[in-house]
């Protein structure tokens, strides 16, 4: 008889190969067809609420591998939420106007043709462009296996999100908060335009390091002489100094007068006198000594500016780490020097014009780029005898975030919202406070950035963007920017979008019969700033959640990289509060940068970069999703082909075991098959009992955000307790027991809720695995995995001490395991059913716990017999990395092999008739009185 036609040998229906790359784009379509989220949204429309606001990406190009990292994060916390019995609406948007793009376009375009346009034709480039890279972002996103309302995602230029700009701007404006001023702002002359905090970065830059000479020419203090006297000031920007109007010295530190051999006297810090003697050349011999506040109000020549006095003042931001402790003042090309101005009320100068070119108002240098001209300035200071000492200085510069040029500090007329007005700062930090920074570390980085921000300004000069409904009345010059303007332009926006402020004329853009408030005159020009995009985005709390009848404020998470603290964290928060006096979110997550493999920052300009697509091409999206959900993305996260590589081995080894289990429940049907617990055999019990804290510990990590610790536990789950432990044990009960015995199918029930469990956590990470798996569960289901909720916990059946004890036989498995390894390699052994064990303990407990477990003991090492020895074994093997105070022997068994079950008995443990073991005799009786119907 041909023994192998009476096993249950497991049916192979689960695909070895997953061909993600071929497969996940018919899932994705299969989705979009059946529409999906909109299934699942109606069924969950009554659950609670969990709402993840998207920040919006630029669409200006494919994604990269940072894109897929935000997204694919966002989509398994949704879908973690979606599982756990919530309703979770994912509105995706975009960033549509602003300076990466129309930089983008102008850039494409030749310099004579971009001349020769319009702000509307400029506006139809840009607007054309997003479009463009929206569409492919779009389809990008949901390649990476992420749910949401594709069909209506937000959009920065869309009328209506346009209109919730000017609606929260209108508040602000009616508030007080928003002003127009002279003030100097981070410039870029490359894109001539003003650049919020978030959009300077700062790079390497070698810039001249100067030390100038200021004469002094006036002073009230009797008991020092003006003679050849100098006030010594170090600067890395020679060309501010034709803006210069004072020297700021600290009140309270100690500035000395010290003489060169040719009788010349500088003021300089105490603390600073050597390295400026050195810097210099100079001798220098101290001869007095001061206060910084007793030398305030001392007037100085302008090193060469014939007509221009510099001013001595004071306070507490001069500092003694470089320089001379005279800091010089040029309040148009600086924020602390222009707060100095205030206080002084100096004038605010910036001979410098768009192009970051020097006006006639500086006549030497007119025509000359600012940082082109500090070798002539330069030149200029030696003629006057002024140059004290010139070097080169590499140091970290601001650049342009987008063409990445250096930029300047230039004081024009730009619109500003005051963080200090109504007590905005002060409210910002108070909500701070309340919402939960993950990591920690966020709160107290956000705080610091609002505590010592300046003014907001939001106006830009560009054509991209919602316009900023301003006017300046021609008679009186005075700026008008009105809460009923903005209201009026709102009504039109509605109608036309904002390419109406470039289209019409500006008595168009006016209510009937408007005068200027202060001099009753009707003729009036329209400005042409818009507003900043940090801003823009900023206001999604209320273009979006207001406005989505599916959402609401504030949301519960935001979650982007940890530069948006700088960014659209802190702009949200800012415009949040200012509008609704509450923070726009209850948590913010972050994740950290891209590495490469080495720890190198991954960019596309490095070569470094690995694109997401062609990785899901080449391995798959799931590949890509397993990443990042292996990854402690809260600090910078490392990728390379290598690791990769490892990713797909471990998906590898999930999806065996997977396998084993759905082709092993080919012939269970829940409904009819399932067994009591009170039925399962201790090994169930032990495996359904650590399912059970897996589920406990797997709610706490993704609740903590922790989708590492997910990853990990899954994994090591799947690795260690099931491959490796009980799949390998069981083997032989699902093969070799009669098929509808009630051990086998209590050890199918155990494995049909593993793999419901697993699957269903595993959902939010491996999608399209999970929505494969599904579709070969066993029993009555839902359409789509995300229709699910994960299974309760059973902690009534959940047994600590059961599985305390488990982890020492276990240990013990892996310990014999070694030894049969051994054993096998010397070609003592074959299979491990030849084996006979022998065992001995040191340990007294824990010997005690194996011995109540003496009858499992064949099943788990799968050997033919086992033995528990009263003194160490012949040859015993010991290894105390696995398991301390345990040996180990392991001997081929003597006797004859059952040609049904593998295992080895003694001779009168063989039927002499059918040549098969005692118990495959019974099997093989019982599974014929099934098939004839008397059992």
């Amino acid at each position: 008889m041909d023994y192998k036609d009476t096993l249950n040998l497991p049916k192979s229906i689960f695909p070895m190969k997953a061909r993600l790359g071929k497969n996940e784009p018919q899932r994705v379509e299969s989705w979009k067809e059946k529409d999906i989220y909109s299934i699942i949204l109606h069924k969950k429309q009554k659950n609670p609420l969990f709402l993840l606001h998207d920040g919006p990406p630029y669409a200006n190009g494919n994604i990269h591998i940072g894109h897929a990292l935000n997204k694919i994060l966002k989509d398994i916390i949704n879908k973690y939420k979606l599982l756990d019995g919530y309703s979770t609406p994912y509105v995706p948007g975009w960033d549509c106007h602003g300076l990466p793009i129309e930089h983008k376009v102008c850039s494409n375009l030749p310099p004579e043709k971009l001349a020769s346009m319009s702000k509307l034709e400029v506006r139809k480039k840009c607007r054309d462009y997003a479009l463009k890279y929206l569409h492919l972002q779009k389809e990008e996103f949901q390649r990476l296996g992420c749910l949401g309302d594709w069909e209506n995602p937000y959009l920065t230029l869309d009328p209506s999100y346009e209109k919730g700009v000017l609606q929260v701007l209108k508040k602000l404006v009616e508030k007080g908060t928003v002003y127009k001023s002279l003030k100097p702002v981070s410039w870029c002359a490359r894109c001539e335009t003003a650049l919020a905090e978030a959009e300077v970065e700062y790079h390497d830059h070698t810039s001249p390091s100067i030390f100038v000479s200021f004469p002094v020419i006036k002073g009230e203090k009797q008991d020092i002489s003006l003679d050849n006297l100098y006030f010594v000031i170090w600067t890395t920007t020679p060309w501010t100094l034709p803006a210069n109007v004072g020297i700021c010295l600290h009140p309270d530190f100690t500035y000395v007068i010290a003489r060169d051999e040719d009788g010349n006297r500088y003021i300089v810090a105490r603390e600073l006198l050597e390295s400026f003697s050195e810097k210099s050349g100079k001798k220098l011999t101290v001869v007095d000594k001061h206060a910084g506040s007793y030398l305030e109000g001392f007037i100085c020549q302008h090193p060469f500016i014939k007509e221009r006095k510099s001013r001595v003042v004071l306070d507490d931001y001069v500092t003694l780490e470089q320089g001379t402790g005279c800091v010089h003042i040029a309040p148009g090309h600086g924020q602390e020097d222009y707060l100095i101005g205030l206080k002084y009320d100096l004038p605010v100068l910036a001979p410098v014009d768009d192009d970051g070119r020097f006006t006639e108002d500086f006549s030497d240098c007119q025509g000359k780029m600012v940082f082109e001209a500090d070798s002539q300035i330069i030149e200029i200071l030696k003629e006057s005898n002024n140059l004290l000492a010139v070097e080169k200085l590499p140091h970290s510069y601001p650049h342009c975030w987008r063409c990445k040029k250096p930029v300047i500090m230039r004081a024009t007329e730009q619109w500003f919202i005051s963080i200090d007005h109504d007590h905005l700062r002060e409210q910002a930090l108070q909500e701070c406070d309340k919402v939960q920074w993950i990591p920690g570390w966020g709160k107290e980085r956000i705080r610091n950035m609002i505590s010592s921000r300046s003014d907001w300004c939001i106006s830009r000069q560009r054509s991209w963007g919602v316009p900023i409904p301003a006017f300046q009345c021609t008679s009186c010059g005075t700026a008008l920017l009105k809460p009923e303007l903005i209201e009026f332009f709102m009504e039109i926006v509605k109608k036309e979008g904002t390419d109406a402020w470039f289209s019409k004329e500006t008595s168009e853009l006016l209510p009937e019969g408007y005068q200027c408030p202060e001099c009753d005159n009707s003729s009036f020009e329209k400005e042409n700033n818009i507003i900043d995009v940090w801003f823009e985005s900023g206001v999604s709390h209320h273009s979006v959640m207001d406005e989505r009848p599916e959402l609401q404020a504030p949301a519960d998470l935001y979650l982007e990289g940890s530069d948006q603290h700088r960014g659209w964290f802190q702009s949200s928060l800012l415009t949040s509060v200012a509008y609704r006096n509450t923070a726009p979110f209850r948590k913010v997550l972050t994740h950290g940068f891209l590495l490469d493999g080495k720890g190198k920052a991954m960019h596309k300009s490095a070569g470094n970069a690995i694109s997401p697509i062609d990785t899901c091409h080449k391995l798959g999206a799931d590949i890509l999703r397993l990443w990042v959900s292996s990854e402690n993305y809260r600090e910078d996260v490392r990728l390379s082909e290598e690791i990769l590589q490892r990713m797909s081995d471990a998906y590898r080894k999930i999806r065996n075991s997977i396998r084993f289990i759905i082709n092993n429940l080919s012939d269970y049907n829940p409904e009819k098959d399932e067994v009591s617990f009170e039925d399962f055999t201790i090994l169930d019990k032990y495996q359904y009992s650590r399912l059970q804290s897996l589920s406990l510990s797997l709610q706490e990590a993704y609740e903590q955000f922790a989708i590492y610790r997910v990853f990990h536990l899954i994994y090591n789950f799947v690795v260690r307790d099931l491959s490796s432990f009980y799949l390998d044990i069981v083997k032989d009960r699902l093969y070799t027991f009669a098929r509808d015995s009630k051990e086998r199918r209590g050890t199918q029930t155990v494995l049909y809720h593993t793999l419901r469990t697993i699957t269903l956590y595993l959902a939010p990470i491996l999608s399209f695995t999970a929505e494969e798996i599904w579709e070969y569960l066993p029993g009555e289901k839902e359409e789509t995995v995300f229709l699910e909720e994960f299974p309760s916990i059973d902690k009534t059946h959940q047994n600590t001490d059961l599985e305390n004890d488990f982890s020492i036989l276990l240990q013990l498995k892996n310990l014999v395991n070694k030894e049969i390894e051994n054993k096998r390699d010397k070609k003592i052994i074959g299979h491990s059913l030849e084996t006979k064990v022998t065992l001995f303990f040191e340990d007294k407990e824990t010997k005690a716990v194996v011995e109540k477990y003496r009858h499992w003991l064949k099943a788990i090492f799968i050997a033919s017999e086992v033995h528990i020895a009263s003194e160490v074994p012949r040859e015993a093997f010991t290894d105390e990395q696995i398991m301390k105070n345990v040996y180990v022997s392991v001997d081929k068994k003597p006797g004859i092999k059952c040609p049904r079950c593998w295992k080895t008995f003694d001779e009168e443990n063989i039927d002499e008739r059918k040549g098969i073991c005692n118990k495959c005799v019974q099997t093989l009786h019982y599974i014929e009185k099934m098939e004839a119907g008397d059992a």
